[in-house]
């Protein structure tokens, strides 16, 4: 029996096989960085990362500095972004918000990247999905994903609503799968993100579990407790060095900014899955 894959091809069983032995003579290049903070590597392409946290932690507001440094380039907060030629296509999908509140986050990347409101941000692609059921959601940043040309970046805003039950173990394999599927064949890098626990600060469900165990990097976005507006950056789970935790606030105009010289509790290091 054949297996077709979403790229059209078709492999047999032993097809795969012979695709998937590994030489020691084989040469391979270093994937393209794309993400770091400071020297610290958190995406290449060909993988996957995620931002996770508690309710209004300000996950949001963090990916947006993300996205506004891919779109030019630049350090925003403490992230410096760089896509390589012929991959600076973004994709942001989210999953929860209602078209008005989709249309303040994409206000907010542009005004983080110094670009215009009054017109669309070249290679910025924004898709709002909260309206379809997670199989739907699925699908459709799937045919986004390999419809579109040079895609270098993908932020799904949040991976939660593509699944029906985050505690079951087979649909949190398979969606974890479709990610490494998605990045590998496509070389692009797909940026998620899930909440935190209430009760504590583990990922939420199985799917928690599947995605700290592949991702490359998950960031923690932890809110402080004596001051709601300040929210820190650390990492949770990195494959790289780790990083000085950082910090930011929401200014009056609503933008994400540094906070200099601030000391937030370093997040609860956990061993992660890797694939040495």
């Amino acid at each position: 029996m054949e297996k077709a894959n979403t790229s059209g091809q078709s492999d047999t069983v032993a097809g795969i096989l012979e695709k998937s032995r590994l030489q020691i003579t084989d040469e391979f290049t270093a994937p393209p960085v794309i993400l770091r903070v400071d020297d610290s590597i958190i995406g290449t392409l060909g993988n996957f990362s995620a931002s996770t946290g508690k309710a209004k932690s300000k996950k949001t507001f963090n990916i947006c500095a993300i996205v506004a440094s891919a779109l030019t380039g630049s350090m925003v907060l403490n992230y410096h972004a760089s896509l390589p030629a012929g991959k600076q296509k973004i994709i942001y999908v989210d999953t929860e918000q209602s078209r008005f509140h989709c249309l303040r986050v994409l206000c907010r990347i542009h005004l983080l990247a110094g670009l215009s409101t009054e017109e669309k941000a070249p290679g910025l692609e924004f898709l709002s999905l909260r309206q379809y059921a997670p199989k739907l959601r699925l699908s459709v940043i799937e045919n986004a994903i390999y419809t579109s040309d040079n895609v270098g970046l993908v932020v799904i805003d949040g991976i939660r609503d593509l699944a029906y039950d985050i505690n079951s173990p087979n649909e949190s394999t398979e969606l974890i799968t479709k990610l490494m599927q998605w990045t590998d064949e496509r070389q692009t890098h797909i940026h998620t993100v899930l909440h935190l626990n209430k009760g504590d600060d583990n990922t939420r469900g199985h799917l928690g579990t599947e995605l700290n165990n592949k991702a490359e990097t998950v960031l923690q976005i932890t809110k402080d407790e004596f001051d709601k507006n300040i929210s820190s950056v650390s990492a949770m789970f990195i494959r790289d060095r780790d990083f000085e935790p950082f910090a930011f606030r929401i200014n009056p105009n609503s933008l994400p900014e540094p906070v200099e010289n601030y000391q937030p509790k370093p997040a609860e290091k956990k061993q992660a899955f890797d694939y040495k």
